[in-house]
């Protein structure tokens, strides 16, 4: 079908169902713009026609006219449903490709892992262990920064780490990180999982089966050298690829993980030493002295999912005096100005840390009098990144590399999903954008927002 035919059914059934054409495109593929597109001369690819002709197909025009003056049309029932479903709920942060670029690109990590360290000076930690918990591990790169500061300040006081994390890839990518910290801070016990956030802190599954299959796994690692180290890390390969596995959830999209996975390392010879800060199967508890949420959710999600779902069960794990430092993307920089000259009025970053520490209240109903709000000043939470670019590559004539990696980090920020990108991405427009708004800024930089859910002291 060439776009000339699928725009003629549009057309027809737009006329017949008595609906906008704008309207027709958002409530098919989420798109208000996709027949002025097509009008004049935009291409589809082939999953969006799909997802046209489903639309037409399993919502009658005549049955659409009868409820004139109202949009809301029932969910379609048949298998195709999934597809716009996944869509609206793509967890965008597990694309691996446009994540490792944007790592590798953007300075985001480091300056995170110094927003992070800040929060070391407020720590009281108690016996036996300062207790962290990162919801988020990612590549890693965030954790072993912080990992090298909390080593600087408490050089002496076992570790008691806790990373959460459902990608094998990031797992990976994660314990390779790990062997210089093992050398350097010998009195670490280091736990990776893939519970969920409501399970992870205590490292216990809600659900009884899942508890009944869960995989809890001690790793004593031997000698004393970082290579030593490395190679017995290396070696967990196969038990990583056997277990930590993941799977798309029917109902949100996002991945979920097949069955628990608890991997626990330490050094053999400091077994003595961390015997009261190991976890047991069963007896595991949080009181976490700082807990991590460096982007743990979706963008577009609403603040009360986000603070249901994701922050307020951090915020039940912290320990007296503990910290929680939760850092979102915030906007109004050059990064969403891309996004805005491509998709006019896009705007993914409706929260604030205001808005969401008051539904974190109110998620938390009376145990939010244990804990105290600290949205502080925008000097203190808001903080920039930037591209690592050099002048040269943003001078008079910006390289074609430089602009796909520029793009990349202000998709990639923004969460635009893979269906959207394709649309745009047929012709040089994207491009275009992407080298004016460089030229414009000599470079590229992003806001970050942070705030501070911290537990009272008794």
């Amino acid at each position: 079908m060439d776009t000339d035919t699928l725009m003629a059914q549009i057309a027809d059934y737009c006329r017949r169902a008595r609906m906008a054409e704008s309207t027709f495109g958002r409530l098919a593929v989420n798109d208000g713009k996709l027949v002025s597109r097509l009008r004049i001369g935009g291409r589809i690819t082939t999953v969006t026609a799909d997802r046209v002709r489903g639309f037409i197909a399993d919502h009658p025009p005549e049955a659409v006219a009868r409820n004139a003056g109202s949009i809301a049309i029932p969910p379609r029932k048949s298998p195709r449903a999934a597809a716009p479903e996944h869509a609206g709920n793509f967890r965008f942060y597990d694309n691996r490709q446009k994540y490792l670029l944007f790592v590798n690109t953007c300075s985001e990590k480091w300056v995170v892992a110094q927003r992070v360290a800040m929060e070391l000076a407020n720590l009281h930690p108690q016996p036996p262990a300062l207790r962290l918990f990162d919801a988020g591990v990612g590549d890693g790169t965030v954790l072993a920064r912080v990992m090298r500061s909390m080593h600087a300040r408490f050089p002496t006081m076992p570790f008691f780490i806790v990373g959460k994390e459902i990608s094998l890839e990031d797992v990976r990518l994660a314990l390779d990180k790990t062997p210089d910290r093992f050398f350097e801070h010998p009195a670490t016990v280091l736990v990776m999982t893939n519970l969920y956030y409501a399970e992870a802190p205590w490292l216990a599954p809600k659900s009884v089966d899942a508890a009944t299959t869960m995989v809890w796994q001690e790793v004593a690692l031997r000698g004393n050298t970082s290579s030593e180290f490395e190679q017995q890390i290396t070696e967990l390969q196969p038990f990583l690829n056997a277990h930590w596995q993941a799977r798309v959830s029917p109902t949100t999209g996002n991945p979920v993980y097949e069955k628990p996975v608890v991997l626990v390392l330490y050094r053999e010879d400091h077994r003595f030493l961390l015997d009261r800060v190991r976890p047991q199967r069963g007896l595991a508890h949080a009181g976490y002295d700082l807990v991590l949420a460096s982007q743990p959710f979706r963008a577009r999600a609403s603040d009360a999912f986000k603070a249901d779902k994701v922050l307020a069960p951090l915020a039940r794990a912290l320990g007296p005096g503990g910290r929680m430092i939760a850092i979102h993307s915030h906007g109004d920089d050059p990064g969403l100005e891309i996004v805005e000259r491509v998709w006019p009025g896009e705007n993914p970053f409706h929260s604030d840390r205001h808005g969401l520490m008051k539904a974190v209240r109110q998620a938390l109903g009376r145990d939010a009098r244990d804990l105290n709000f600290n949205a502080y000043a925008d000097a203190r939470a808001l903080f920039r990144y930037d591209m690592h670019t050099l002048p040269s590559e943003v001078s008079s004539s910006i390289g074609t590399s430089t602009l796909l990696a520029a793009w990349n980090a202000a998709v990639y920020v923004a969460q635009i999903e893979d269906q959207r990108l394709e649309q745009v991405m047929s012709g040089s427009g994207y491009l275009d954008a992407t080298r004016e708004v460089l030229h414009r800024h000599n470079g590229l930089w992003f806001w970050d927002e942070s705030f501070v859910i911290s537990r009272k002291r008794g």
